[in-house]
């Protein structure tokens, strides 16, 4: 049982390795354009519903809206929400059970944060250095003959030679030992504790009244059921987008089917001769110089010389051509015809992200306010970096920029990094400071961020104490608590005024900023 109150990031080797362990996946999904086999990457299959709860939906609390009875009209035909695939149905049922699952857990997640949270202060400790006391320290190193049984117990699983895996099988027995000691400090506090659990968190309240429900006590300090739906807003807004898009998805494929029918009868001929005759015949022939420069230009992702997977790139070429003067004529057929769509997106939730004490360019009492939450060993949020410069520029006292630090568990140098940023805003240099982080992404460790401080001409003693010392962890720590508390899986993150920004291009962020700015006038 996790002892932090969210659960908490793992890192892209665990996961392999978890997807490597799993069984495989009863159906391939459908939809997307297909890479050549030698790009291919592995997918998984969503987990079915539970069999105690058959219609998990009434459970979840997870649908934004009602569903309307039709979802679309397309060519004076109804696209009703009986017509969705019991495929997708499937799919949605098993999103809904995930929230359904994690409402459950989420008790014992907050029971183990406050009592965690309590130790900590008894002790005089921050609960981050509590866990590395109890947990992390404790947890005896895999060593690599650890890896190689592992590994052998589990070869029919696995797909890799050991020499290339070894390292994420260690990151994986690592992580699975400091979950079984956190698990025995969990027991151990509760032993100790006053928990009383009056109700379990299984379904979501509807009513005010329901909300202020006192779900457990821990120490004479309530848990509500209001204190379970905050904490579960990001991933319950996470399973409305897929939801959503799941819907929409199939929703878009039968109005095209339908359309295409409709056209094909018109013309006095079948579908797939309407087709052939729109499409198939009018593609260019993909030749070999095409392909040898789509391998020239991803030689570094595809495996394998090209005179062995010619053929496969001529085929993939020949695909992406064929899907994309597809839905070239489908465009052209739904301009003629009177398409209607009436299902909605989810509303995107309104967090509040705290802001004091945070790097920042632009007005205190700026109408809006844009977070972000950085990696300074991330590439795209290096990218990043210029829009910002060029956002501020361009919105001058409209818009206050802040940046929080989501240090992601794949980076290992990012988190001092991080703290190293503080040190040098501590100085008053933190912007030029995360410039020189940004540019130097391969060279972060604790001695290259010394060398920066010196670039900047700040006072090393005073930096290096800082760095040293780990004076600024907490204060990192604080900025990821809450990124996971709003739902931050990667970086970079934005929030508009507390709203996710999914589209973080440049283009994506400004259509963002203007949009706020229609909405509130006066601002």
């Amino acid at each position: 049982m996790d002892l932090k109150k969210r659960t908490r990031r793992i890192s892209p080797a665990l996961l392999a390795l978890a997807a490597l362990l799993a069984p495989a996946a009863a159906g391939a999904q459908t939809g997307a354009a297909a890479p050549p086999p030698a790009a291919q990457a592995q997918t998984r299959a969503q987990a079915a519903p539970a069999q105690d709860s058959p219609d998990p939906s009434k459970e979840c609390g997870c649908e934004a809206a009602p569903l309307p009875e039709v979802l679309a009209t397309a060519g004076g035909v109804r696209i009703s929400a009986q017509d969705l695939s019991a495929e997708t149905r499937q799919k949605v049922a098993g999103l809904q059970q995930q929230v359904v699952e994690a409402r459950r857990r989420e008790l014992d997640l907050q029971i183990n944060s406050r009592l965690l949270d309590a130790e900590a202060k008894k002790r005089g400790l921050s609960t981050t250095k509590l866990l590395e006391a109890e947990v992390i320290a404790k947890a005896p190193e895999p060593t690599e003959a650890d890896a190689q049984k592992f590994y052998d117990e589990n070869k029919a699983k696995i797909q890799g030679e050991f020499k290339d895996l070894k390292s994420d099988i260690i990151a994986y027995l690592r992580e699975q030992r400091q979950r079984e000691l956190a698990a025995k400090l969990s027991q151990r506090l509760r032993a100790a504790a006053q928990v009383k659990k009056n109700v379990e968190a299984a379904t979501p309240p509807a009513t005010a009244a329901d909300r202020a429900r006192v779900l457990a006590t821990v120490n004479g300090q309530a848990i509500t059921s209001a204190d379970i739906e905050d904490s579960l807003r990001p991933v319950v807004y996470g399973v409305q987008e897929q939801v959503y898009g799941l819907r929409r998805q199939e929703v878009e494929l039968k109005i095209n089917d339908l359309l295409l029918q409709q056209e094909a009868q018109k013309r006095g001929v079948t579908a797939r001769s309407l087709l052939d005759a729109e499409v198939e015949s009018k593609l260019p022939a993909v030749t070999e110089a095409d392909a040898q420069k789509f391998y020239d230009e991803n030689k570094e992702r595809i495996s394998g010389d090209f005179a062995q997977i010619k053929e496969q790139v001529i085929a993939y070429l020949r695909d992406q051509q064929s899907r994309k003067a597809t839905a070239a004529f489908a465009e052209r057929l739904r301009a003629a015809s009177k398409v209607q769509v009436f299902i909605a997106p989810p509303e995107p939730p309104v967090y509040k992200i705290a802001t004091d004490d945070q790097p920042s360019k632009g007005k205190q009492d700026a109408a809006l306010t844009l977070v972000e939450f950085t990696d300074f060993q991330c590439p795209s949020c290096a990218q990043r970096q210029p829009v910002l410069e060029r956002l501020a520029a361009e919105y001058g006292g409209r818009v206050r920029i802040v940046v929080r630090d989501f240090p992601l568990s794949q980076h290992a140098d990012a988190p001092k990094a991080a703290e190293a940023a503080e040190a040098a805003r501590e100085q008053g240099k933190y912007w030029e400071y995360a410039a020189l982080l940004f540019q130097n992404q391969s060279a972060l460790k604790p001695e290259h961020l010394k060398q920066y401080a010196s670039r900047l001409g700040l006072d090393r003693a005073k930096f290096d104490a800082a760095l040293d010392s780990g004076r600024f962890a907490e204060k990192v720590q604080r900025d990821m608590a809450d990124g996971d508390r709003v739902g931050v899986a990667g970086t970079p993150s934005f929030f508009l005024n507390g709203r996710p920004v999914s589209d973080t291009s440049y283009e994506g962020l400004k259509a963002a900023i203007e949009s706020a700015l229609k909405e509130n006038p006066a601002e």
